[in-house]
């Protein structure tokens, strides 16, 4: 199946095909120099698959977690590519989840002012959620995505298959990102959710997903008004992630905490059975304040305001501008 995300010329093709890693070379334009980007927690073969149907490929692997976003590996890799000649008609292909591909795409955003990018998402988080819409970013002092660009790729393959090797408590954390969409934008999609096998679906709620995301990302590419939904949980949910009490816990975790609060009382008890079915956290043990503390420099708050996503009634929603004071009012409540 293609999506077409359509931005004018920043235009691109999503194609979602089992089994597609092995056409990147029909479906990528690879006859020149390509840096394949990784990191040592996705399998080689994928890489590897990627670089066979290459001209001139190169691999190049960052290490796994939140400190490969950094200005280190950034570096490296932008030395890399001008070590080895690489030009404006040359291109990235990051291979990975969110972290590699929002690395990926800022060095391809940065170097010689833009050079092309194409994504491969290896885990169902990326899949669903990062890998389109254009956001590429580094992290810095500590604060997520602090520095980046909006930066469109040149086509992003999705292939299902590659799922299989990726561990259990992963797609449970790439699922919150879709439940986050189904609540505010499907409420059939969230039903799903409710009353039938995730497993036997889950093609659905990738194609699903994204063409939530898509619709979203072609009203609003610079995020002025409505993309501001995608960040439904995550203004809660990147407090919990920076909190250094709760480092251990994935990204969709922290959003999966992040959206209780921000739910109607019904639908706040029909999000936690759902969270639980699929094995994502729906309590937390720690300050509050240590969240809002750690959300003070989170790219959403205008002063002393910051617009949330509250949802009543999922495939709804409103957004509300908001004290920190409020906001943290309603988590010691809530969460």
């Amino acid at each position: 199946m293609i999506i077409n995300m359509n931005l004018g010329k920043n235009s691109y093709d999503i194609v979602v095909e089992r089994g597609s890693l092995g056409r990147a070379g029909e479906l990528f334009d690879l006859n020149r120099k390509v840096l394949i980007i990784t990191d040592d927690g996705v399998p080689e073969e994928y890489s590897k698959c990627i670089a066979k149907q290459c001209k001139e490929p190169f691999i190049e692997c960052v290490p796994q977690g939140e400190e490969s976003k950094g200005f280190g590996c950034y570096q490296r890799l932008l030395s890399f590519l001008l070590k080895k000649g690489f030009t404006r008609s040359d291109c990235v292909v990051a291979v990975g989840g969110g972290v590699v591909g929002d690395l990926s795409g800022f060095v391809a955003a940065s170097f010689m002012r833009g050079i092309d990018f194409y994504n491969v998402p290896t885990t169902l988080l990326s899949q669903i959620d990062s890998s389109i819409g254009g956001k590429v970013a580094i992290n810095l002092d500590g604060i997520k995505n602090i520095v980046g660009a909006f930066y469109q790729p040149k086509k992003v393959l999705v292939d299902p298959d590659v799922l299989k090797t990726l561990p259990l408590r992963q797609i449970s954390s790439g699922l919150a990102e879709a439940i986050k969409m189904s609540l505010t934008s499907d409420k059939a999609l969230f039903e799903l959710f409710e009353n039938q096998d995730i497993n036997e679906n889950i093609d659905e709620i990738i194609v699903r997903s994204l063409e939530i995301k898509r619709s979203v990302v072609e009203q609003d590419e610079r995020e002025k008004s409505l993309r501001k939904i995608l960040n439904f949980g995550h203004t809660l949910g990147h407090g919990i992630e920076s909190s250094e009490n709760l480092g251990g816990l994935y990204h969709g975790e922290c959003v999966a905490l992040g959206m209780i609060p921000m739910c109607g009382k019904e639908t706040r008890e029909r999000l936690v059975r759902v969270l639980r079915k699929v094995n994502l956290p729906t309590d937390i043990q720690v300050d509050v304040d240590s969240i809002i503390s750690a959300m003070n420099h989170d790219k959403k708050f205008d002063g002393e305001t910051v617009d949330v996503i509250f949802v009543n009634t999922p495939g709804e929603f409103e957004i509300k501008n908001i004290t920190k004071d409020e906001l943290a009012r309603i988590a010691k409540e809530r969460l």
